[in-house]
């Protein structure tokens, strides 16, 4: 993983270039006050103040320049308004002038994000570090930004190398740098207890062979919540095989897996007041001669009996269990991640996380989080009315929806059978993956959802503590 602590550093006066912000307000005041050497070098670069855009300006001496960048506002950075300085600029040592990086420290260090596991290149690639003297918030930047290299790192890793073994080995990294306790159930014990795990993840492999994996930590008087991940390491959608083209990413379909263990860090790392209980069903979803089929009805850890419509809709099974097993533990909120649907991403797009919750306050927070932390969450409805199209005729429940309509929506309200309306609960139906790149956010795995989660969970709880 990169080193993030290497990229940002206390300001102590150390040498360093200079980085000059303007936005369209103030670029023309500006420039007029600039010298001709600059404004010729600011013309021949097309550097017009746009956000993104950047251009270099000459000092007195030959080896003296600077940078000038545009940003949206200058009096209040995104996450993200560096970002493309950090992925452009020659490596070196900077500092911005008049102004703290605040919120932009993230992005510089996501800029600067690679992953580099399976290349044989051993190029150096030079550090651009970041100086400042707001050093309370270099610490929480560096998690931050090492919570979602995580996720990055975790989704982009091939199947064959992220497998459920795999996943228990990530949890397990996590509980022995925190004093976490992990307990994995698989075998014949996930048969009797958690038979929807058991049944998506029976025909893989042997070496992957599903289980349940969970963490505890915390002390026991504080508040109960629970975190839980869909870990599904491929998809090969079953006997309801995927195309190719549908299956080429899946070993994405762990994101949520990711996010969970990531947060879970992050509130590990910060010592938030709460007893936390993190659950990961990890599987994957192969075929074989005992594969589970179309029109089978299985059993749950709830005691619904589920008919399946379609096994390519197995991460809402593996869920299932996971979610009866955090209710039993009465926590006071559970947030649950999933790359779970295809039909949230057409609804949304790949950059927004559609958020379910059956708790209006919780919810709220939760937006207003991710909004705060430029990690924006768009809410979809729990819409009662559509539990009609999970009708079974031979059991308690269908998995998949006939008709195609409300994609989200429905499995959200399948998911909600499996928790308890006395408790506080959002479902995160989360991308995980970025098509295309932007500045800070490079193509491949990413983290959708996480900085809103964690940054409610702060808010909620270090004012309680």
């Amino acid at each position: 993983m990169t080193d993030f602590s290497e990229l940002l550093k206390a300001d102590s006066g150390q040498p360093a270039r200079s980085i000059q912000l303007v936005d369209g307000n103030s670029f023309t005041e500006w420039l007029k006050a600039q010298p001709e050497r600059a404004r010729t070098a600011v013309t021949a670069q097309k550097f017009s103040g746009k956000g993104y855009e950047y251009a270099i300006l000459p000092g007195d001496r030959a080896d003296e320049w600077s940078v000038v960048s545009g940003v949206a506002n200058v009096d209040s950075l995104s996450s993200w308004c560096l970002a493309k300085l950090a992925e452009v600029l020659p490596a070196g040592t900077y500092r911005l002038s008049e102004r703290r990086p605040g919120p932009a420290m993230l992005g510089w260090l996501t800029a600067q994000y690679g992953f580099e596991r399976y290349r044989r290149d051993d190029t150096p690639i030079g550090a651009r570090v970041l100086l400042t003297d707001d050093v309370r918030r270099i610490e929480p930047a560096i998690l931050l930004a090492e919570a979602v290299a995580m996720v990055r790192d975790m989704v982009n890793t091939p199947a064959a190398d992220m497998g459920p073994p795999h996943l228990e080995e990530a949890a397990g990294a996590i509980a022995s740098a925190y004093g976490a306790r992990m307990d994995v159930t698989q075998g014949d014990a996930l048969a009797t207890g958690y038979p929807m795990i058991h049944a998506v993840g029976r025909a893989a492999d042997r070496a992957f062979a599903p289980r349940l994996i969970e963490l505890t930590w915390g002390d026991p008087k504080h508040p109960k919540i629970a975190i839980v991940g869909k870990g599904v390491c491929f998809d090969s959608g079953g006997l309801d095989i995927k195309p190719s083209a549908g299956m080429r990413i899946m070993k994405k379909d762990m994101g949520g897996a990711a996010h969970a263990l990531a947060l879970a860090k992050l509130v590990m790392a910060s010592r938030l007041p709460v007893h936390l209980h993190v659950l990961v069903p990890a599987v994957e979803n192969a075929i074989s001669g005992n594969a589970f089929r179309p029109g089978d009805v299985l059993a749950t850890r709830k005691g619904l009996t589920v008919e399946i419509g379609n096994t390519d809709a197995e991460g809402r099974l593996v869920l299932g269990d996971a979610l009866t097993k955090a209710v039993e533990d009465s926590p006071e909120l559970i947030l649950d991640f999933a790359t779970l649907t295809g039909a949230a991403r057409v609804a949304l797009g790949p950059d927004l996380p559609a958020l379910f919750s059956n708790d209006e306050p919780m919810a709220q927070a939760l937006i207003q989080a991710g909004t705060n932390a430029d990690d924006p969450l768009w809410r979809l409805p729990l819409w009662g009315a559509y539990g009609d199209m999970l009708k079974s005729d031979i059991a308690d429940v269908n998995n998949a929806g006939e008709g195609g309509f409300a994609g989200s929506i429905t499995a959200a309200l399948f998911l909600q059978k499996f928790v308890a309306d006395t408790i506080a609960w959002a479902h995160f139906d989360t991308f995980a993956w970025r098509p295309s790149a932007k500045p800070g956010r490079p193509k491949g795995g990413d983290a959708l959802g996480l900085r809103a989660a964690f940054a409610m969970l702060q808010a909620r709880y270090v004012r309680e503590a």
